[in-house]
């Protein structure tokens, strides 16, 4: 198993062609949606001390992802993300205990903690010579918090969309020179 005190320290940047940023929702109360974004990028800064690490990611709204065109184009609206206002999501870490990465997570200009589980799954060198490391993070947040407040009253009960978001990320790092 993978020790995250092995994780050697410098800069890595986010492999967005190996990374997914992504998200689960409640639909109708009984089913799950799920849907990523496409464009991110970032950096950690891994310390010898690997608690003292930080991690700065960018987010790009307009490249949310559901596999519905119907459904992204409402949620790059003002009902949610308001790409045309907010086209970024950014996330700086504040702490991480080498299994839980707290930090800031801004959203349509309003910033609140988050907590985020973090399984380290190792590092790799890649058939060029580049030292890659990989992370799985999850977490729960509740969208409303951060005025993502859209939904539609079901006859039955209930509402469309959760107030309840679970992050999921799988992420790979590139070690940079």
């Amino acid at each position: 198993m993978a020790s995250i005190n092995d994780l050697p320290a410098g800069t890595w940047a986010i492999d967005p062609t190996h990374s997914e940023v992504g998200f689960v929702a409640r639909h109708l109360m009984v089913s799950k949606v799920r849907g990523s974004f496409t464009d991110v990028a970032g950096t950690v800064v891994v310390k010898d001390d690997v608690t003292d690490s930080v991690a700065d990611v960018t987010i790009k709204t307009d490249s949310v992802s559901t596999g519905t065109a119907d459904r992204d184009g409402h949620l790059r609206s003002a009902d949610f993300f308001d790409v045309e206002n907010h086209p970024e999501i950014r996330f700086v870490s504040t702490s991480f205990d080498g299994t839980v990465l707290k930090g800031d997570l801004t959203i349509k200009g309003v910033t609140n903690p988050v907590s985020l589980d973090v399984d380290y799954n190792g590092v790799a060198t890649d058939p060029w010579g580049n030292t890659k490391a990989a992370f799985e993070a999850e977490g729960d947040i509740d969208r409303t918090q951060w005025g993502l407040n859209w939904n539609a009253a079901l006859e039955a009960g209930g509402v469309l969309v959760s107030e309840k978001i679970k992050l999921k990320l799988d992420v790979q790092l590139a070690l940079q020179a």
